[in-house]
């Protein structure tokens, strides 16, 4: 069991790598695309690998006897949570694919990760209980965000404030995937998601934007690895890991995706921080790691 705790924990890590990295092809695939396009493409991309993942996965099933075919009342909420779902991440990753071409790599990805707090007070309005160490974590949290993204004239960025919003965006489809996660299989539920998602997107693109396909040639490698390895794999890698990993655990090592983020930025793009932006980057980091710790604790105590 120890072992199978380690490679869950090796599996996230990876997982947060590759989620981490992401935010590198994301802003490098909007030299290139508008970002609905980018987002339309990526998605359907990322719905046809899990298609294939979900496939692999039901024949496994079939061979150990342990498939189950969904019953209808599964079914209509697994359309009904597909639908919802696709939606919320519609707005979300467009919202952040439109911000991360106005800020930098790092600051995109501390920024996103700050939806693990938002949660809580989110999950306030539906009366759920808020961890007891959000106030505290919250103060540093700012503190961090002030640091990182605040300029001389003590103004955020239009870039930093629109990934902020992602955030708050990314925050509601944790709680709505949360809500039907229980009810219906895992990857049934992301594939359609990620189909609702990439259908809209691929609509609204042609609405708002102009797709030239020479362009979207040329992000090629960008799209693929935000849809089939950061969309697909990451997913799947993250349900994987999941089935030996406590979940507490596994927000904490996933949460490592902003580090991965600001060292991809900085690798690949030459996107250094600077010191303030760096201390700015580790508070926001302590307060992501004690609101983990202290969920973590308060549900041990129950």
């Amino acid at each position: 069991m120890k072992n199978k705790a380690m490679l869950g924990n090796i599996l996230l890590i990876l997982t947060a790598l590759i989620w981490g990295c992401a935010f590198v092809a994301q802003s490098v695939g909007m030299e290139f695309v508008e970002p609905i396009t980018f987002n339309g493409i990526r998605c359907i991309i990322g719905g046809i690998v899990l298609i294939i993942t979900d496939c692999v996965f039901d024949k496994i099933k079939k061979k150990n006897g342990t498939y189950k075919k969904p019953e209808k009342e599964e079914q209509k909420e697994l359309l009904k949570g597909g639908i919802i779902c696709g939606i919320i991440i519609f707005f979300a990753s467009t919202i952040q694919q439109i911000g991360i071409s106005q800020t930098t790599v790092g600051k995109a990805g501390f920024i996103s990760v700050l939806y693990i707090l938002i949660v809580p007070f989110l999950g306030l309005l539906l009366k759920q209980k808020l961890p007891k160490m959000i106030w505290p974590c919250c103060a540093i949290a700012v503190a961090g965000l002030y640091l990182l993204c605040m300029n001389e004239s003590f103004s955020i960025s239009k870039g930093d404030f629109t990934v902020l919003i992602s955030a708050l965006a990314y925050a509601v489809h944790i709680l709505a995937i949360g809500h039907f996660a229980p009810k219906v299989d895992c990857v049934k539920l992301s594939c359609l998601q990620f189909l609702v998602c990439g259908a809209i997107s691929v609509v609204v693109m042609f609405i708002f934007e102009k797709p030239d396909i020479q362009n979207i040639l040329r992000a090629w490698l960008p799209i693929i690895y935000a849809g089939a390895l950061s969309g697909g794999a990451g997913y799947t890698l993250q349900t994987v890991a999941q089935k030996w990993t406590k979940p507490s655990v596994a927000s904490l090592l996933m949460s490592f995706e902003s580090v991965f983020a600001v060292l991809a930025g900085a690798v690949i793009l030459h996107q250094i921080p600077s010191l303030r932006e760096g201390f700015g980057c580790v508070l926001m980091f302590i307060s992501i790691i004690l609101i983990q710790f202290s969920e973590n604790k308060e549900k041990g105590a129950q």
